[in-house]
């Protein structure tokens, strides 16, 4: 492709959007790094019979609707207008709770007291003093962080001098929290990974539905940047990316 039919197609990639939190768009073009933990296993291990069970920022319930916990059981929140609006459609029928909340604006839980026996966060942001009011006595908090080094180096190819987002969100930093909170941690895991994008209209999609990691992010704006990324891509034949998850499993403790 000439420069003219690749701005062209990043600019189609950069104008889809997506909707739940789904991101099979970059299936077989993103290769993620295996973590050393199965986040599905982990909650699978603590869904017994009669758990109470919040699932927090559950997108569209992509992730959830694979456990197979009873839906009278469950409930979610979910934060973003469009996938609030999923879930309704999506989960409001099947007898799952579905609330609007948005951990980001410091807001009480929508539930009362001693609500759940676990609670959800994957790649969620929590409020610890919420999340542990709403769980019973003994209840566990389960969850997968998106660490503050994730995308970094690349958004830093894209944005340059740009300081990150969230540098400073990772394990070391929020352990002490949960334990100053009342939570007894359980289990804690971090993982620094690499990915490899094997298109640069991959990368113009991540960083398009994830305007919080690379805010002013734009085809036009990084265009420069965009193709020494496609003469990278073209030498090497892929294009490495930074992972960074942590994982954290709880007990609250009253």
């Amino acid at each position: 492709m000439n420069r003219a039919e690749l701005l062209a197609q990043w600019r189609r990639e950069a104008s889809l959007g997506m909707t739940g939190w789904d991101f099979s768009h970059l299936d077989g073009r993103y290769l993620p790094p295996a973590l050393p933990w199965d986040y599905a296993a982990k909650v699978r291990d603590f869904l017994k019979p009669g758990v109470r069970l919040l699932d927090m920022g559950t997108g569209g319930g992509e992730f959830l609707l694979t456990l197979g916990h009873p839906y009278a059981l469950t409930s979610v929140t979910e934060g973003w207008p469009p996938n609030l609006a999923l879930c309704q459609q999506r989960l409001a029928p099947l007898g799952i709770t579905v609330k609007e909340y948005d951990s980001e604006r410091g807001q009480p839980l929508p539930f009362p007291y001693d609500s759940f026996d676990l609670v959800l966060s994957r790649h969620e942001s929590y409020h610890l003093p919420e999340v542990r009011r709403v769980l019973k006595n003994g209840g566990y908090f389960l969850t997968q962080q998106v660490g503050g080094e994730n995308d970094l180096p690349l958004i830093r190819r894209l944005l340059p001098g740009y300081p990150g987002s969230f540098v400073g969100f990772n394990l070391e930093n929020e352990l002490p929290k949960f334990r100053a909170a009342g939570f007894r941690v359980l289990q804690s895991l971090q993982s620094y990974g690499e990915g490899r994008f094997l298109d640069v209209g991959a990368v113009v999609y991540q960083m398009s539905v994830c305007p919080w990691e690379c805010p002013g992010f734009s085809v036009d704006r990084c265009q420069d940047a965009l193709f020494q990324l496609q003469d990278q891509l073209e030498h090497l034949g892929f294009l490495p990316n930074l992972e960074h998850r942590f994982l954290i499993v709880a007990k609250n403790k009253k």
